[in-house]
């Protein structure tokens, strides 16, 4: 799925871990860095970046502000989702208000799905 190399993905890729998102810095810091499992940052596959990719669940973690709520976004996101779906790779999609009002259910839920997925179980 991801064997051609696209350098200006991978340039923006860089630059989005190097300035990620106050939300993304929380869930990476105090939840998914410490996890037994890698958690590869800003990762591209084909045509798209993903925030969070762990590759021994094939799970997508993505963390949406609020544009990602305007029709064309969401659209957008749809065709996103599809093309992982597609791929066997599972997205979760949590906005950043989940994870400023709500941070202890957002890794509660990523736990449970990673338990489902894989046969890891913390």
């Amino acid at each position: 799925m991801n064997r051609i190399k696209n350098s200006k993905l991978t340039l923006n890729s860089q630059t989005l871990r190097k300035n990620m998102t106050k939300e993304e810095r929380h869930l990476w810091y105090d939840f998914l860095k410490k996890l037994p499992l890698t958690v590869k940052r800003q990762k591209v596959f084909g045509n798209y970046i993903v925030d969070f990719y762990i590759s021994s669940c094939k799970l997508v973690i993505e963390l949406d502000g609020s544009q990602h709520y305007e029709d064309v976004n969401a659209y957008n996101d749809a065709v996103r989702d599809s093309y992982f779906n597609k791929n066997r790779i599972t997205v979760l999609r949590y906005s950043n208000s989940d994870v400023n009002l709500n941070f202890d259910g957002v890794c509660s839920d990523i736990l449970n799905h990673i338990n489902h997925i894989s046969s890891i179980d913390f």
